[in-house]
């Protein structure tokens, strides 16, 4: 989900047609504070992706704000109360750095928030199944044929090559699963080789030493200790600060920044004790 934070979207050296412009967008942002510009959600009752662009966010007003983000963190069974402690915490911390300096101001930048559509107990279940090695088609909605599979933002990709393959699994960061989809979106188109899921079983073998009761020499021994390649991770959830175009030196808080994430707090406090 991209929400655009600040009473302004327009800099202080805008041209009054683009003030103008961007206050007719949406006139609401200097009372609200922040804008939802888009968000996609995968559902897992439905296995698919429900996607809301600008003009969703632009409908939205002072009485359905709530609702509207709360669309964010409904996975088609419940809200996901844990996606929405996790974005508040992040949040926080963004609206201390904020409250502690005084030297930028920030206009049109926005907050981009991802968390793990696949709930944990189904990501077991999967595994246990195996499930994940055979599936042979994508969710609908998926891209597919030498496209990247995504789970909500989340990228689990095998990209293949010829002299081998780049292999990320669930269970990795989220900063490491976007390079590995540029890499392998990269790999992909220009070898023109489709991508596929797969899960492997990872060697976690020990060797230990051992001497033998005749006397011999210590001998090595391998101890296998077979994990899953994919492993149960807390659900992921990320809150980064993005577009920084038009960011300008300062020597005052930036209090409409400040105020909208004080309010973007409030709505989201507001979902979790709904």
């Amino acid at each position: 989900m991209d929400v655009k934070i600040g009473q302004k979207s327009y800099d202080p050296y805008a041209l009054k047609e683009k003030k103008d412009q961007q206050i007719r967008k949406y006139p609401l942002m200097e009372e609200i504070g922040f804008l939802v510009l888009g968000m996609r959600i995968y559902l897992v009752n439905t296995d698919s992706y429900e996607t809301h662009d600008q003009h969703y966010g632009r409908g939205l007003i002072k009485e359905t704000i709530k609702d509207g983000l709360t669309k964010f963190f409904f996975n088609g069974n419940n809200v996901r109360k844990d996606a929405v402690t996790a974005s508040i915490q992040k949040v926080q911390k963004i609206l201390q750095w904020f409250e502690s300096q005084s030297q930028l101001h920030f206009y049109a930048s926005s907050l981009l928030f991802v968390y793990e559509g696949l709930p944990q107990q189904t990501a077991q279940m999967k595994r246990n199944a195996g499930s994940l090695a055979d599936v042979s088609a994508a969710p609908k909605g998926c891209p597919t044929d030498g496209e990247v599979l995504e789970y909500n933002n989340n990228v689990c990709v095998i990209g293949s090559m010829e002299n081998g393959r780049t292999v990320t699994s669930l269970g990795q960061s989220l900063s490491n699963m976007y390079a590995l989809h540029k890499k392998g979106c990269s790999q992909g188109h220009r070898n023109d080789v489709p991508l596929q899921i797969e899960t492997r079983e990872q060697d976690n073998s020990l060797w230990k030493c051992t001497t033998p009761p005749n006397g011999n020499k210590p001998q090595l021994e391998k101890e296998s200790h077979h994990m899953p390649a994919v492993m149960q991770r807390p659900n992921e959830v990320e809150v980064r600060m993005i577009d920084f175009a038009h960011v300008f030196p300062s020597n005052t808080k930036d209090e409409g920044y400040v105020y909208g994430l004080k309010n973007l707090l409030t709505v989201l406090q507001q979902i979790l004790n709904n």
